[in-house]
């Protein structure tokens, strides 16, 4: 009898486990998602809507790749051409006009619901669209303004600036303080050009002419950028700005060393984190002739060349929500781009966040034309030039007017 029932069960198992080998395996569509790198937490952020999207949609793995935003451009540039282009990717929207028109960039219209497009803050959708089609949607938004570290400002007993003259006059005295410098100038990789753009929209210039020409050779480009020059030259900023990337300036203002810095919201929640106990207070850049700041949205793309469009779209449509979206502007310290997530108390009463947001009636906008990122590399190259003083500003400035006029063919 024992024998019986063991082969039995023997049996029974064996079945079992033809039956579950002949069992169809449930295929699953895989979307790769590159990532801008905004800080530590944007990886395992990721991380966690990839796993809260699967656990609903176990046919569809989310595989990420995180990348610093000074390689993402040369990443994707590499990938495009070797034909290995993730399906879904955050850029610089800086960039989106080059993607489109090479038919690299997916329009997403057809995917877009009117509800799903109600959703969106018209403000930050308006730059991804080209020539009447929407070619991404906005992922992340920052406006910039003035920090200043309130401690160094009693220290020297000087009020903090509200145009260049206070500003260059409060330099002054805060380089008195020991150990510390007045104002820390970016001078290296990503985002050097839009510390001389600050000054150069408040001084009443522009990037671009009203003909389209390059604005670097007006009279209002050269006084932004000897301000910075002269503050270079009298120890008013820290040494050698070239050597200084913008996370460098951050750090450093970060460790008490400077009075004033220009950033974008993203510092807040580090700063709280990292150095809970300085005094600091946001303000809008210096005025001269205008008022300005720079506002800043990236992109999230869908690629032209993704065979998993309809996935792709899943997840975004997912990474959307309100609990996502809150979470990740709250986390990494970004302006909302979403009507529902702006309406949180947060963004209307905290006096950091409503001090960047304040600015964005006035905020100016990188143009939307081809080849901006070699259009950018020309300004951030003069601009080291200059600081370096191996060109005079006057002579760097129409030259590189003159360098940019040729790439837009002008």
């Amino acid at each position: 009898m024992m024998f019986q029932k063991w082969k039995a069960l023997a049996f029974s198992a064996i079945a079992a486990g033809l039956l579950g080998a002949a069992a169809p395996v449930q295929a699953q569509t895989q979307v790769n998602f590159t990532v801008a790198e905004y800080s530590s937490k944007t990886g395992p952020y990721f991380e966690e809507v990839a796993a809260a999207f699967e656990k609903q949609n176990p046919d569809i793995h989310i595989n990420l790749q995180v990348v610093p935003w000074d390689t993402l451009l040369q990443r994707l540039t590499t990938d495009i051409a070797g034909g290995t282009a993730p399906d879904i990717s955050i850029i610089g929207t800086r960039w989106l006009l080059d993607f489109a028109g090479q038919g690299i960039a997916e329009p997403v219209d057809a995917y877009l619901t009117p509800e799903f497009k109600s959703t969106f803050i018209d403000t930050f959708m308006a730059p991804s669209v080209i020539d009447g089609k929407i070619m991404g949607l906005p992922v992340a938004a920052s406006a910039r303004a003035m920090m200043v570290n309130m401690d160094l400002f009693d220290k020297a007993g000087v009020k903090p600036p509200t145009n260049w003259d206070e500003f260059y006059a409060a330099a002054k005295k805060l380089a008195a303080v020991p150990d510390t410098f007045a104002f820390g100038l970016q001078g290296k990789e990503i985002e050097t050009d839009a510390y001389y753009y600050y000054s150069l929209w408040t001084h009443g210039g522009d990037i671009l002419k009203a003909d389209g020409t390059s604005g670097l050779d007006t009279p209002e480009a050269l006084e932004a950028v000897k301000l910075y020059k002269t503050m270079i030259d009298e120890g008013l900023t820290q040494p050698s700005p070239t050597n200084y990337t913008r996370e460098d300036v951050f750090n450093m203002f970060k460790q008490g060393k400077l009075g004033m810095i220009f950033t974008f919201p993203m510092l807040i929640p580090q700063i709280k984190a990292e150095a809970p106990d300085l005094h600091y207070q946001i303000l809008p850049f210096p005025e001269g002739k205008a008022k300005a700041t720079y506002g800043v949205t990236d992109t999230l793309m869908v690629f032209s060349s993704s065979k998993v469009k309809d996935a792709a779209w899943k997840f975004i449509e997912f990474a959307y929500k309100d609990e996502w979206r809150s979470k990740f502007d709250h986390g990494e310290g970004f302006l909302p781009v979403t009507k529902n997530v702006a309406a949180e108390p947060y963004y209307t009463t905290d006096p950091d966040i409503a001090g960047f947001a304040a600015g964005l009636p006035y905020a100016k906008f990188a143009p939307t034309i081809a080849n901006w990122e070699e259009i950018a590399d020309t300004t951030v190259r003069t601009m080291q030039q200059i600081y370096l003083g191996q060109v005079a500003p006057e002579e760097a400035l129409k030259g590189a007017a003159a360098e940019i006029n040729k790439i837009r063919g002008l």
